[in-house]
């Protein structure tokens, strides 16, 4: 996620320079050929506003949709946090309520609050993972039981199985005493709230915004960069000033070319780009928080946004 005010010049022209260098070439040829007698201006400039004003909607609604799914990626994430804050407080304080009971086992009720929520981290590094279609696996086992690394490795749905598992425990928490009573309604409710979260950024990993818009806006801008020199050239010539025109375009398709290229960068919130949701970010709160809960005090270093960025 970018998060500083002010951008790179020359990193914003990268985003662009197919689009930029199609329009100098062209607008230079045109130039070129006209000053040489061999192209004579004749297009209405009225071709060239029509074509842009097809071209603002389809880029209009395309930015719309992409930040409407960027900021429901977001949405979700922030949910993941609050519920995995809920989680853990629900497993630390049921377990800790039942220690006035007979069966109460305090090394079995530390140990049980302690997997549990490092499972819960787990979950939430691995739901990063899986949307980024990341591979590096091994960085979860410091926070997983011995054993279960070998058949997470095998699983296809990697945060999928780290839930399936959280259940198990809880279920089995229940028959040795460690839990009682309705805490495991409650538990189910927030490992259900978490699979809706992950379903919800599957979803978006997984359905790509309509290919007809991407593939029609794309078209439409270089009609009409192509079209745009020999609109502008008429009324720039009758004033004297052609040498204008090859600039003058250039700056159009640019300023055109890039509000396209911001609406094609957010429709896609995992891919672990600048533009991205920062998951990193949010999965290293969520670990420090949630170890915090436990009462530890060696915590992860907070990440911090490195030159405008947060990942």
């Amino acid at each position: 996620m970018i998060v500083k005010r002010n951008f790179n010049p020359l990193r914003v022209v990268q985003y662009v320079r197919n689009e930029l260098l199609f329009a100098l070439v062209l607008s230079g040829a045109v130039y070129g050929l006209h000053v040489l007698g061999i192209v004579k201006p004749a297009l209405p400039f009225a071709v060239s506003a029509i074509l842009g004003s097809a071209l603002a909607i389809f880029i209009a609604f395309r930015n719309n949709s992409a930040y409407a799914r960027w900021w429901e990626a977001r949405t979700l994430w922030g949910g993941i946090i609050n519920s995995s804050r809920v989680l853990a407080r629900l497993l630390i304080t049921f377990t800790d309520s039942h220690a006035h009971q007979n069966n109460y086992i305090k090394e079995q009720s530390e140990a049980f609050k302690k997997e549990m929520v490092y499972q819960c981290i787990a979950w939430v590094h691995a739901l990063r993972l899986h949307l980024r279609h990341q591979t590096d696996w091994q960085t979860l086992s410091g926070l997983l039981p011995p054993g279960l690394m070998p058949n997470l490795l095998q699983a296809q749905n990697k945060p999928n199985f780290l839930h399936l598992e959280m259940g198990k425990k809880i279920y089995q928490a229940m028959a040795n005493g460690t839990l009682a009573g309705f805490d495991s309604f409650q538990l189910e409710g927030q490992l259900l709230a978490l699979a809706n979260y992950q379903g919800g950024c599957e979803r978006i990993k997984n359905t790509p915004l309509l290919r007809q818009y991407d593939f029609f806006t794309r078209l439409f801008l270089y009609v009409f960069i192509l079209l745009l020199p020999f609109s502008l050239l008429p009324d720039f010539d009758k004033l004297g000033i052609a040498y204008l025109m090859p600039p003058v375009s250039v700056t159009i398709a640019f300023v055109f070319a890039i509000i396209g290229k911001v609406g094609e960068v957010n429709e896609d919130p995992f891919e672990n780009r600048i533009t991205d949701v920062p998951l990193t970010a949010m999965c290293n709160t969520i670990e420090r928080d949630l170890r915090e809960m436990l009462g530890e005090t060696n915590l992860p270093p907070k990440l911090t946004p490195q030159n405008g960025f947060l990942f």
